[in-house]
């Protein structure tokens, strides 16, 4: 693999938000249209593709045939529209071979949620979104409720402020000038936070976001690199504003978050090991002491490259030991 692929990798992020000019636009464009098969909109003409899309039109009829073709999407023609195909169905099948992994993961999400009364989650970054694997709640759980497979705004949440803080800065920056061309209210709200966020991440470990989303609902959000998907991903919680005030997250909620983040990234760094044929149990995994202020940065190895080397352990970022 050559620098292309470790460039990638060590991003975490889609090529198309780095503005690299050795893109592929149509593939771009490709999954774009399937994106917009989500949630209840299971079937989509061309017209509604299009404004979802920003495509023109006449784009988006060439890349519904091509999909149609390969089997990512079907045709109705009684609809005169499209649903997701059965290739996209056996592609997402396999991709859910972590199933196992993420049972584990909302486990420990739970734990949390019985504890405190907002909505746990576990998300992934989907470009100026993220998006929720895992989440957990307790029955009397106020104010935010997502669902595994809800989109949430990078710029507007506390999951969102806690990856863009983790990227390498030259990274960050560059998906916050992405951002500035296509969402320019999200930059807004992410460019004057974004070195304070870094800063608290390097000290803390983690990140709080006030009243972004909504003025009734804060936020903590701790991110983890995986090795899984090359990205990082993010531990993060939503409580009522009323209940828990930004001096109160970090005193009670933040120390949970941290320790679910140490965790979680436990959980990631054994995934490609022995956790498979584990049975799901709750037994409790040690999280190291503090005992300095530093913070490794990104891993640069690209585990294709380095054969049956291993990098170092891909728990969350924390102030503590600077460990991943």
């Amino acid at each position: 693999m050559g620098r292309r692929s470790e460039r990638l990798s060590r991003q975490g992020m889609l090529a198309g938000e780095t503005g690299d000019g050795d893109v592929i636009q149509v593939v771009s464009r490709a999954f774009d249209v399937l994106r917009c098969f989500e949630g209840h909109e299971s079937r989509l003409g061309n017209l509604e593709i299009s404004n979802r899309c920003g495509l023109p039109r006449s784009t988006v009829s060439r890349l519904t045939h091509t999909l149609t073709r390969m089997g990512q999407l079907v045709y109705l023609p009684r609809d005169q529209k499209y649903r997701i195909g059965p290739s996209a169905v056996a592609m997402s099948t396999t991709m859910m071979k972590g199933l196992q992994l993420r049972n584990l993961i909302r486990l420990r999400l739970q734990d949390v949620a019985d504890q405190l009364p907002g909505t746990v989650g576990f998300v992934i970054p989907d470009r100026f979104h993220l998006v929720y694997l895992e989440y957990a709640r307790a029955a009397n759980a106020l104010g935010l409720h997502e669902a595994t497979g809800s989109r949430i705004s990078m710029a507007t949440t506390a999951a969102g402020h806690a990856y863009t803080a983790a990227l390498d800065p030259e990274i960050g920056d560059a998906l916050i000038a992405e951002m500035e061309r296509e969402i320019p209210d999200g930059a807004k709200l992410l460019t004057p936070r974004i070195e304070a966020n870094r800063r608290h991440l390097r000290e803390h470990g983690y990140v709080v976001a006030c009243g972004l989303w909504s003025p009734h609902i804060n936020g903590v959000g701790v991110p983890m690199w995986s090795p899984q998907y090359q990205t990082y991903v993010v531990t993060t919680i939503g409580l009522l504003s009323a209940m828990y005030d930004e001096k109160r997250l970090h005193a009670e909620v933040a120390p949970q978050m941290v320790e679910l983040g140490a965790a979680v990234g436990s959980l990631l760094e054994g995934a490609d090991g022995d956790i498979f044929s584990n049975r799901l149990d709750r037994k409790s995994l040690p999280v190291t002491a503090h005992n300095n202020n530093k913070m490794i940065k990104t891993e640069v190895m690209n585990e294709l490259e380095a054969g049956t080397r291993r990098p170092r352990p891909a728990g969350s970022i924390r102030a503590g030991d600077g460990r991943r």
